[in-house]
């Protein structure tokens, strides 16, 4: 294995088991979540159950393809989305002086701070390079054999 695919492994598992990692509270505690994305006072009171009950889904969903390498350019692409997504929302309540749970691991006790804009500047820079790695033409970083091409049968 290269160095490459060992940095690119490292990534997509590490980036993979933070996503779920983030997940698992939301999904069982969407109340809690609920009144994370509402404290947040971006989106209207309508759509904030529906992100609650949704989003902790798709990062589950997102982590489990970035650790099992499946659709891996595509999962890439959701987690820098969501990230950038995430990061603007954070951003947002830190310049409005909100003084609220961060809801990224748990949905209490976790304050939003400058820190936590450094995460997941960090996550995002690591999803950028698991996508960038993955890219069409290159290897597949997921599955070593998927660069060898097939032998013509005679």
């Amino acid at each position: 294995m290269t160095g490459r695919r060992i940095l690119a492994l490292l990534l997509r598992l590490g980036l993979g088991g933070v996503f779920v990692a983030a997940s698992v509270p939301k999904i069982l505690d969407p109340a809690g979540f609920s009144r994370n994305v509402f404290h947040y006072e971006i989106l209207p009171q309508s759509l904030v159950n529906l992100t609650a009950i949704t989003l902790p889904w798709v990062e589950l969903l997102v982590g489990l393809c970035l650790i099992l390498g499946f659709r891996l350019r595509g999962a890439a692409l959701v987690a820098i989305g969501s990230l950038v997504i995430f990061l603007g929302a954070m951003g947002s309540a830190l310049a409005r002086g909100l003084n609220i749970d961060c809801g990224c691991f748990k949905t209490s006790g976790t304050p939003l701070g400058p820190d936590r804009l450094v995460g997941d500047v960090v996550l995002l820079v690591a999803a950028v390079i698991v996508y960038r790695l993955s890219g069409r033409g290159s290897q597949s970083i997921a599955h070593p054999a998927s660069s060898l091409s097939a032998q013509p049968t005679h």
